[in-house]
């Protein structure tokens, strides 16, 4: 191996190589904690570290770094105490997740650094969202995050790099290629000859590295950052290194042939940096057993230390509100002055009203900026506020999700626009285990708003018409509102943007254009987790929300004889659960009423609920009424039938003479 030492005095040298030892004897202690039975599991980086440690020397402190589970040089290169990391490891209360949980899955905001998931590539878009809040504070800053040789099979990291293209971020994206995802060779997990070259196909560099380099990786990132925070845009950075170990210790290593380790032993970092530095004069025996001896007793003292840390102790109100960042909205009310508004317009009013209030807020969709999107809800935004807040994407659900939570780790507000609600399973996973548990996770905020226009009506089919709530209602850590009328379409999604918690937004694209209604102007809140009461009665209760409520107030219209209550939920996750127990309390009788399909719908949970905990104030069952148990067919005859609608009457009936 060949060093070049370029400029670099003794004294850097040796910080270099000081910098380099440590995560190699931390993780020596960790193997040999593991034969004592003493911690359970071990993600290695043996062989590795010059990636972790040269990548990170070259970022300056203040700049975002989004590590692997491989990456131990990563923390301790940015002087994280071991103790807290030991801590962390053994699930002790006073490490980063309070035993939540665990490894390197964790982010510092202290430290700057973002841990992953255990998906792999996510964490990629989280530097393009880091980045993107970079740029639109004008702040000349890089940011860099790592992936695995396995990972960059995943959509996320193809998506990312797509993004971070095309928007021109200061991304600075690491392939740790160590030739093993798991057990599967490099030459079963891509077909191309380098990874590397995977960067022309973005229109972006590609610089290919001998990761066992400690001074090529550590001079080649430094000259990649210096240029990028001048220069805003995204670097695909290829190291060529070795796993030693495992993927974890329990894997073993049976699957590699013994040539590669003996190949890659005499490419060690830590050793042939050592002997460099000796050639040079600037190391010798009794200086490198010194160092040595110094942090192993370092290493000994912060391990058996975070042992005897306090183990976290069962509070279960604390863990159900550590779901969310603490958070106690202020009430902003309607003022006298009030228009007639389409449910559309309402929503617009709503995005212009936060984009307004909020200088971090920033908007992203598909064909949202100067189209407007597709259906003109932010027509004219572009005009207003300019495209670095106002963003077309490319059709990439999942990465602008993750860019969405990057913004909010580096002090944005995002509201993600689902062109439609249906194509939010594209971005599934960043939803529901990256939005909806960051604070839970490790205390920070996820400050995001995915707008999803829902539902049927317009004879759209199976991929524009699904009412997928349900699939959201049952996440913790995600508050789902649901909107029946313009008034609250504008308030709540005021109330969403003023939030720090993730929210989905759902807005019925039927009331878009059909239904209208008198809107305050100016700026004010609805209340996230209050149901309304839209009439009172005695026979019966119907609890619905979105559409639902409107097929609910037709009905009782054309049927004054029947004295019901009616309760729009408004809010689904938090619900009303007093308002629904007043209801039930004072008729009786219920009917749930959703648009979803009937099993495993948000009115399930509703129907248990009220059976648990309003047993004694119902004279029949709770009976639902939802649409069918099929996909959503496009023909209106067919659609008609398939909605709950057409049960509704059918419901009341039966209901009513039990």
């Amino acid at each position: 191996m060949q060093f070049d030492r370029k400029d670099k005095d003794d004294n850097r040298l040796l910080t270099l190589y000081k910098t380099l030892l440590y995560p190699r004897m931390v993780e020596e202690k960790m193997l040999i904690l593991l034969r004592q039975g003493r911690i359970g599991k071990w993600f290695s980086g043996i062989g590795q570290e010059a990636i972790a440690v040269g990548s990170t020397l070259a970022m300056q402190s203040e700049e975002y770094i989004l590590p692997m589970h491989r990456n131990l040089g990563v923390f301790t290169s940015r002087n994280i105490p071991l103790k807290k990391l030991m801590a962390q490891w053994q699930g002790k209360i006073s490490g980063f997740t309070k035993g939540r949980d665990r490894s390197f899955h964790f982010g510092t905001q202290d430290y700057k650094i973002i841990g992953m998931i255990s998906h792999l590539g996510p964490q990629m878009a989280l530097a393009d969202g880091i980045a993107l809040a970079d740029l639109i504070a004008n702040k000349k800053q890089a940011t860099l995050v790592f992936t695995g040789e396995g990972a960059t099979s995943e959509g996320d990291f193809h998506e990312a790099i797509n993004v971070a293209s095309v928007w021109n971020l200061p991304v600075i994206f690491l392939i740790e290629n160590n030739g093993y995802g798991l057990s599967t060779p490099i030459n079963e997990q891509f077909n191309c000859k380098h990874l590397v070259d995977r960067a022309i196909g973005y229109g972006i560099e590609g610089i290919q590295l001998d990761g066992n380099n400690i001074l090529e990786v550590y001079d080649k990132l430094s000259e990649i950052a210096a240029s990028i925070r001048e220069n805003p845009r995204p670097v695909l950075v290829e190291c060529l290194t070795f796993r030693m170990r495992g993927h974890e210790e329990a894997s073993g290593t049976k699957y590699v042939p013994q040539h590669l380790f003996d190949e890659w032993t005499k490419k060690d970092p830590v050793k042939n940096f050592e002997d460099y530095l000796v050639a040079e004069n600037i190391l010798n025996e009794e200086l490198i057993a010194t160092i040595k001896r110094e942090y192993k007793a370092e290493i000994e003292q912060d391990v058996e230390e975070a042992f005897n840390e306090q183990e976290p102790e069962a509070h279960t109100a604390v863990e159900v509100a550590d779901m969310f960042a603490p958070y106690e909205a202020q009430q902003s009310l309607p003022s006298a002055a009030q228009s007639e508004k389409r449910y559309l317009d309402a929503i617009t009013d709503g995005l212009r009203e936060g984009m307004q209030r909020y200088e971090n807020l920033v908007i992203m969709g598909q064909d949202i900026a100067e189209y407007g999107g597709a259906f003109k809800i932010t027509d004219g935004f572009v005009a207003q506020f300019g495209k670095a807040r106002v963003r077309n994407t490319p059709i990439c659900e999942s990465a602008i999700v993750g860019t969405g939570l990057g913004l909010s780790i580096n002090g944005y507000k995002a509201v993600v626009e689902m062109q439609f609600a249906d194509f939010v399973t594209c971005g599934f996973n960043q939803i529901v285990n990256n939005l909806a548990k960051t604070h839970y996770r490790w205390g920070e905020k996820a400050d995001v708003v995915v707008r999803m226009p829902t539902g049927a009506g317009t004879g759209a089919g199976p991929f524009h018409s699904q009412s997928n709530e349900a699939w959201f209602t049952k996440t913790p850590g995600l508050k789902v509102v649901y909107p029946a009328f313009p008034y609250d379409a504008k308030g709540l999604l005021i109330a969403a943007i003023e939030d720090p918690n993730p929210v989905i937004y759902f807005e019925h694209k039927y009331l878009y254009r059909s239904l209208s209604g008198l809107v305050p102007d100016g700026y004010y809140t609805v209340e996230i987790g209050k149901a309304k009461v839209l009439k009172e009665g005695e026979q019966l209760a119907i609890i619905t929300y979105g559409l639902g409520v409107h097929w609910a107030l037709d009905y009782l219209n054309k049927h004054p004889e029947i004295s019901a209550t009616l309760v729009d939920l408004v809010s689904l996750q938090p619900w009303d659960k007093e308002t629904v127990a007043a209801a039930v309390k004072a008729t009786g009788r219920v009917i749930i009423l959703h648009e979803d399909t009937l099993s495993s719908g948000f009115g399930a949970e509703l129907a248990a609920w009220i059976g648990e905990n309003c047993f004694q104030d119902l004279d029949a069952p709770v009976m639902r009424c939802a649409s069918l148990d099929t996909a959503i067919p496009m023909s209106k005859v067919l659609e008609d039938d398939f909605l709950a609608k057409a049960r509704l009457a059918e419901t009341v009936e039966k209901l009513l003479v039990y």
